[in-house]
């Protein structure tokens, strides 16, 4: 009698639900772990505009014209990079004594904002599918963490 080789239909579906339930938790877990790098390059961008901000500051002993292009705080570009924005980066509140900059998302992180200001109080108003923020730190990860 001669023995039939290979996989029987139900074997091969079997085997693509497996593939489908694994990937129902690994693809979700991707983008969060994508969203929370981005997060991360915003912030410290954001972390290194303070710096500047604050040698703009010593050189002119106000706020009012650093942001600009050719000062030693000029508005960070889009990051990651203009082609593919995450974020974009813009300069408000310029006094004598205080300043805003904030980083609104782009594209894939649409909904996420986050701030920083001369009191170094770093805000998230917004975080998109995470849904928390917080008046006094940066949500980095899900769950609310800063």
């Amino acid at each position: 009698m001669r023995r039939s080789q290979g996989f029987t239909l139900i074997e091969i579906m079997m085997v693509i639900a497996i593939i489908g339930i694994l990937l129902a938790f690994a693809v979700p877990q991707y983008q969060n772990y994508v969203r929370q790098s981005r997060v991360t390059i915003a912030t410290s961008v954001l972390s290194a505009m303070r710096v500047s901000m604050e040698q703009y500051f010593q050189d002119n002993r106000s706020y009012i014209g650093a942001c600009q292009p050719g000062t030693v705080a000029p508005t960070p570009g889009p990051a990651p990079n203009a082609t593919n924005p995450s974020f974009n980066f813009a300069c408000s509140n310029l006094g004598l004594t205080t300043y805003t900059v904030t980083a609104t998302g782009a594209g894939p992180m649409a909904g996420f904002v986050y701030t920083i200001n001369e009191q170094n109080v770093r805000a998230t108003t917004s975080t998109g599918p995470w849904g928390v923020a917080s008046a006094t730190c940066w949500i980095q990860q899900m769950g609310g963490n800063c």
